[in-house]
C-alpha cells in the first residue's frame, strides 16, 4: 500500500511474523531515504522490498517496547548503521540495547527527506506507547486498531490512560487514515472518522463507562 497525498512521500504497509503484526516503511522518494516501523518480524525480507523500491533505510521507530514490535531491531543497527527512536518511557522495560537506541519524547518530529513525522505519546497499552503522524496518516502501533484498541493488562499497561490516548488520537482529522500495528480486521486501514463511528472503544462517554467495559 501507497499512499501519495504529498508527492514525494513513500508509505508501504508489510505484514509479518506469526502475529499478523503490520511493519511500515516511511520516506522520501525524492531523496530514496525512509525508515521502519516496527523493525520485528523478517527484517531482512523487508530491508530487499525497501531495496528493489530503490529506497534505503536510514533509520527505525518503535511504538512500543513488546517482543514482537522489536526483536529486530539488533538486525536493524547491525545492517542499517542507524539510529532508532523510541519514547523514552520505555527505558525500564528494555534490557540489552539501550545503548543503541535514540529516546524521544511527544512532540518530536522527525525529517526523512522532505517528509516529516510526528511522535504522539500515547500511553495505555504501555508507558511509553507512541504513534507517528506523517501527512493525513497515522501509524497507530498497539494503541488503536480497527474496531479495537491495545490491551491494558499487561506489564505497564493502564486502562484510564488509555482512555485519555484515544480521546487524544479521536481529535485528529476525521479522514485521517488509521495505519494499524496489528492485522486485526477485514481491512488493513480504516479512518479516525469511521472508527469513532463503529469502534466500540469509542462509544463510551466518560472513563468510568470505559473503565468499566475494559474491567469487566
Amino acid at each position: 500500500m501507497n499512499k501519495t497525498i504529498v508527492s514525494s512521500l513513500y508509505l508501504k504497509q508489510i505484514q509479518a511474523g506469526p502475529m499478523e503484526n503490520f511493519v511500515y516503511l516511511i520516506g522520501d522518494t525524492q531523496t530514496r531515504e525512509c525508515v521502519m516501523v516496527d523493525p520485528a518480524w523478517e527484517v531482512d525480507q523487508i530491508l530487499e522490498i525497501a531495496a528493489k523500491d530503490d529506497m534505503k533505510v536510514v533509520g527505525g521507530l518503535v511504538t512500543h517496547y513488546h517482543h514482537d514490535h522489536i526483536n529486530g531491531v539488533p538486525y536493524l543497527l547491525g545492517r542499517t548503521k542507524s539510529k532508532v527512536y523510541i519514547h523514552k518511557s520505555e527505558g525500564p522495560y528494555l534490557k540489552g540495547m539501550k545503548n543503541d537506541l535514540e529516546f524521544v519524547d511527544s512532540g518530536f518530529k522527525l525529517k526523512v527527506g522532505a517528509i516529516e513525522i510526528e511522535f504522539l505519546h500515547t500511553p495505555g497499552h504501555t508507558p511509553g506507547s507512541q504513534c507517528f503522524l506523517v501527512n493525513g496518516n497515522l501509524v497507530s502501533g498497539d494503541t488503536l486498531f480497527i474496531n479495537a484498541c491495545g490491551r491494558c493488562d499487561l506489564p505497564g499497561g493502564d486502562v484510564a490512560t488509555m482512555y485519555e490516548s484515544l480521546q487524544r488520537l479521536g481529535k485528529l482529522p476525521e479522514a485521517t487514515v488509521l495505519l494499524p500495528g496489528h492485522n486485526y480486521a477485514d481491512e488493513p486501514t480504516s479512518t479516525i472518522g469511521q472508527e469513532k463511528k463503529n469502534n466500540p472503544y469509542y462509544q463510551f462517554r466518560s472513563v468510568q463507562d470505559f473503565l468499566g467495559m475494559r474491567m469487566g
